[in-house]
Parts: structure tokens; sequence; C-alpha cells
């Protein structure tokens, strides 16, 4: 059966930043931490560049789990700020659907800790109401590669979208031509070989002026 590829868009999409708490990053083994940190706040520029409603949930914060990283709280000090005192999978919050719901889009773009559950849950639960979902792949982290591909696995199979957050930005920019110093100073930020491009270009642009 064919598949009609539906493009993110930038008008129709939301961000959910899912239990990106201290204590649950300790527990994040599939990436190192630096590397996984620069891939959530890459996800949160990119909603801040293209001005996507965002939504932050914490999981029982007064436990283990921990507060949210700071990192977050000061991105979007303005952003419906969810957190559940006890529900594990957050669509089982009302507050937290509420919020999602009030945004009227209706492709939402999931990263969170951990992968398999923080993640999976509210993709599924998302998915069953009719919402396109898109799971930055990166930006959520768990364990091992053996539990994440297992969760990968079960969401793809109900109908949520795999990818990474540079995808995901491209794919909400669509044309370089729309800003390329905004888009390449994104990217510039957070990959490094990036940098070494923009740079290059800068310069090869100063040249030919």
């Amino acid at each position: 059966m064919t598949k009609t590829y539906n493009r993110l868009d930038k008008s129709n999409a939301a961000v959910l930043l899912v239990d990106h708490q201290t204590g649950l990053l300790s527990l994040v083994r599939d990436f190192n931490p630096d590397t996984f940190k620069n891939n959530v706040l890459a996800l949160a520029d990119l909603a801040k560049y293209f001005a996507l409603p965002t939504i932050l949930t914490t999981s029982f914060e007064d436990g283990p789990n921990g507060p949210l990283v700071p990192e977050l709280k000061e991105a979007f000090p303005d952003a419906p700020m969810i957190p559940r005192p006890g529900q594990i999978n957050a669509w089982d919050n009302e507050d937290f659907v509420g919020a999602v719901k009030a945004t009227g889009k209706q492709q939402l773009i999931i990263a969170g800790v951990v992968t398999e559950v923080c993640v999976a849950f509210p993709a599924l639960s998302a998915i069953e109401e009719g919402f396109e979902v898109f799971v930055v792949t990166d930006a959520s982290g768990t364990f091992n590669e053996v539990t994440r591909d297992a969760a990968w696995n079960r969401m793809s199979a109900a109908g949520a979208q795999l990818t990474n957050w540079f995808a995901v930005a491209c794919e909400l920019h669509r044309d370089w031509r729309n800003d390329v110093e905004g888009l390449g100073t994104l990217f510039a930020n957070h990959i490094p070989d990036y940098r070494n491009l923009i740079n290059s270009h800068a310069t090869l642009t100063r040249s030919r002026g």
C-alpha cells in the first residue's frame, strides 16, 4: 500500500518535551551525555526559531526523577509547564492533554526520557486520538540500544514517524532561501563541523562582495 508523505508543517506543529529531568538524564546510556544534551537543546532552539508551540512536562519531580533541566526552563519561560504528580503516561494527565489540544496543532513533535516509556506512551496515545506523531530519536534517550530499538519499533508500527532534530529543522524550513543566516546559525550552534561550513560560506560571500 502506498503511503502519503505528510511533511512537517510549521503552521500545524507543536513540540512536546517530556521528562527531560535531571535525575532521569542519568539513565541515558544510548548517547553520551554531552551529545544528548546538545541534541535536546538543538530541538529546543529549533522550536524557538520556528515559533512552534512548546509544552513541557515532568513526572514526579519531587522524587528521584528530579526537576526539569534548567536550560529548558530558561528557553521557554512562558510555555505551559505541566508537573505531573504521578501519571507515568503524560497523556493520562488532563492538564497535559488540554495544553496539547489548546495549541490547535495536529502534528506533534515528541522527545523525552526514557524513550520506551515517557516518549512511547504519550506518542501511542496521541496516535490513537488521531494526531500525527514525529518522534525525535536523538533528543530521546534510554538505558541501552536494545530497549531503544524495541521502543522505536513499537512506535513506528503504530504509525509514528521516527526522525532527528536536524531533519525536523530541514523539513520545517523547506527552502534555504527562506533564511540562510538563521538556519545556518541554528546548525552551527549545535554541529561543530557545520560551523566550519558556515564560516567558509561567509568568507566566500564577503570576498565576492
